[in-house]
């Protein structure tokens, strides 16, 4: 998400709403409320959980990755990060990062070493990845919208159109696996590999894809009208969509619930903690968690 443009959404009331209707079992107790972690941020986006329940985040504009472990404790993991945007941990415990400032894909080991996945499309530098998700073969699906950034020397992008990619982890080049959205951003994939979610932010709507066995993507359906920015999946299979708070749909895309945070904009949510049932929540200046009754499956 542009984090220049996203200080026009402005709220003032904090809390939780909406209730939880057709659940068998609520998704967070009536009282739980967001509880602020820390707002020494400049924009923080690109929450990813390792397998110990850590999370990784960005800070952008500080080009920075952050760590909050599961011992509720801030730490700098990386610095001078290629201006991390939207991130995801791999099955090997690497963390693929959406590097903003160069328009690349990093592979980040646990120790800090960067291998470049992918650094141009055909000879053509990509608009910006946004945001992406890991299948179980190790493919890497992710958005490229354009974005002006500051710190670009090109004025203008080099490629026609905003895409969905999809890069096998045998491929150097992606391959295009939609190219009909106005401007994907959000992406998220299920557990059994059979679908796949993205948030056209430029239509305000979020789209449900069939995934074929060769990575492809068809049977594009209309799965919520909302403009959204980062998205994520309960075991339930409902969707978390972050933008003006974060709004949740049961599968059939039936909103079902609304959390509400107290700032501009909410960039982007996964589940963190060792149970996986600790929302984090990344939203303007600030970081945010919630107890939940339901856990993540990323």
């Amino acid at each position: 998400m542009n984090y220049r443009i996203i200080t026009v959404v402005l709220w003032t009331i904090f809390g939780v709403s909406g209730a939880v209707f057709g659940q068998e079992k609520p998704l967070f107790n009536a009282n739980e409320k967001p509880q602020l972690i820390s707002k020494q941020f400049a924009f923080t986006e690109g929450p990813a959980v390792d397998k110990a329940g850590n999370v990784f985040f960005t800070d952008q504009p500080n080009n920075k990755i952050w760590k909050y472990g599961i011992d509720g404790k801030l730490s700098i993991f990386m610095d001078n990060a290629g201006r991390p945007n939207g991130m995801y941990f791999d099955h090997k415990g690497n963390l693929i990062v959406c590097a903003d400032e160069h328009n690349q894909l990093w592979r980040v080991s646990a120790d800090g070493k960067v291998k470049v996945l992918l650094k141009e499309l055909n000879g053509k530098l990509l608009n910006g990845p946004n945001d992406l998700w890991v299948d179980k073969k190790g493919g890497v699906y992710f958005t490229d919208p354009y974005y002006k950034r500051d710190y670009w020397k090109r004025t203008q992008p080099e490629l026609e159109g905003q895409k969905v990619y999809y890069l096998s982890n045998s491929s150097l080049q992606p391959e295009i696996v939609d190219e009909t959205l106005k401007k994907p951003n959000g992406i998220v994939g299920t557990p059994d590999g059979n679908y796949l979610y993205v948030a056209d932010i430029g239509d305000n709507k979020i789209y449900k894809f069939n995934i074929d066995t060769d990575g492809t993507l068809d049977d594009r359906q209309v799965f919520a009208e909302q403009t959204a920015d980062g998205i994520t999946l309960d075991e339930q299979g409902n969707l978390y969509a972050a933008g003006n708070g974060v709004t949740i749909y049961n599968p059939k895309g039936r909103k079902i619930a609304h959390i509400d945070i107290p700032e501009p904009w909410t960039a982007n949510v996964c589940f963190g903690g060792m149970n996986r049932d600790v929302l984090f929540i990344t939203a303007s200046k600030a970081i945010y968690t919630m107890k939940m009754n339901v856990k993540g499956v990323e």
